[in-house]
């Protein structure tokens, strides 16, 4: 973990946090309010692509090289999934993870959702991995040790017969997609002693899965798997850190 710290003190850059906040919540759910059976990734990312460009932000992912404005994996892809023009079954298990510049200040958030099968088996997981993101975020309040977040995460995920995939991190964010504390692990390590300051700003995104621990390549490009094709679910938003209530910044009123 780094040694120097990070804090964002001032209101303006709060204020700033908030409005990336609204914006990246704002495309993530015009892209859900899309997402059917019948569509293509490709087509929401183009849905995605129309709101940056008329909200006048920029897409963190397309800063970094990626092919999309945003990042769509469905099934046995679980992260950094490149839009494409599959078409989108009933059953598919799909994760929108929206990031943006505005201003200067970024915002991230993600949402998972299986189409139109609401007694899919995979629900139990997808509710443990809302939960898990929750208490996460429930507990981010200054003074708090991050290692005892990451103990809760686990413990969410453990209870429920569920695991941790380990090398796909949360992380601090600001002036930078991902600013101090850049990896935070969603399990727990005794030797972690970081802990939470107020006016820090944090995206939860703990990734949960129904037999996988790692996220590994699936090709050449972009997109993340698992060695044995297991589920995974992650639901992710963007957290200030304040002395008693956190505030979540990408939710909309």
């Amino acid at each position: 973990m780094e040694t120097q710290t990070l804090v964002l003190n001032s209101e303006k850059d709060i204020e700033g946090l908030r409005q990336s906040g609204h914006i990246v919540a704002k495309i993530l759910w015009e892209m859900v309010s899309q997402l059917k059976p019948g569509v293509s990734s490709q087509k929401l990312d183009e849905i995605a692509g129309k709101y940056i460009k008329l909200l006048n932000a920029q897409s963190a992912p397309k800063m970094e090289g990626f092919p999309g404005n945003t990042c769509i994996s469905v099934n046995e892809i679980i992260a950094h999934g490149v839009p494409n023009k599959r078409i989108l079954r009933c059953g598919d298990r799909v994760n929108i993870d929206v990031s943006i510049k505005y201003r200067g200040y970024f915002g991230d958030v993600a949402f998972t959702v299986i189409l139109g099968n609401s007694a899919h088996e995979t629900n139990k997981l997808l509710e443990c991995a809302k939960r898990a993101t929750m208490k996460a975020i429930r507990l981010s309040v200054a003074g708090t040790k991050v290692n005892e977040i990451s103990r809760a995460i686990e413990k969410e995920a453990r209870d429920n017969d569920f695991t941790i995939i380990k090398n796909l991190c949360s992380h601090g964010i600001g002036k930078r997609l991902h600013a101090y504390p850049t990896n935070i692990i969603n399990y727990y390590d005794p030797e972690e002693t970081l802990i939470l300051q107020e006016g820090m700003v944090i995206a939860w995104e703990p990734y949960i899965s129904n037999g996988a621990i790692r996220a590994i390549e699936e090709d050449y490009e972009w997109n993340l798997t698992t060695h044995n094709q297991s589920d995974v679910a992650q639901f992710e938003h963007t957290v200030l850190v304040t002395k008693d209530k956190p505030e979540i910044l990408t939710i909309l009123d």
